[in-house]
């Protein structure tokens, strides 16, 4: 998946709710490790802190701005709109289907499951599309 692509999933999954993520590990869909979400920041499998959120904007480790949500559209951090969230789906800002969600896994839009976290919450989400794919 293409880097504006994760961007646009991350943050459509960020515009349902930020949920308390407290080292919460995300796995790939082989079982690996990835990384770790510990409340608002988040980390490598390495330990290294690769981002974080402050409100609804997404910012890199070096304190980039990446996006921000509002309601239920994304938007890229220089405001053009990247997508929307319907449910369980994730859309690109043209429309097409991105993936989806189904309990703790993590499918792309061809229905091939590509990852998983335990006790998966909407920010978990947001970390690794975001970060990881």
């Amino acid at each position: 998946m293409h880097k504006p692509i994760r961007l646009i999933a991350a943050l459509l999954l960020l515009a349902f709710g930020l949920g308390n993520a407290f080292a919460q590990r995300m796995y790939d869909s082989s079982g690996r490790q990835l990384g770790r979400v510990d409340a608002e920041r988040f980390y490598s499998a390495s330990g290294q802190q690769i981002g974080r959120l402050d409100g609804t904007r997404v910012y890199d480790a070096s304190g980039r701005p990446l996006g921000r949500i509002d309601g239920e559209r994304v938007y890229d951090a220089s405001g053009r709109p990247m997508g929307r969230v319907d449910g369980e789906r994730l859309y690109s800002a043209s429309g097409s289907p991105m993936g989806r969600l189904d309990g703790e896994r993590i499918y792309d839009a061809s229905g091939r499951q590509i990852g998983r976290a335990d006790g998966l919450r909407r920010m978990q989400l947001v970390v690794y599309f975001f970060f990881f794919m």
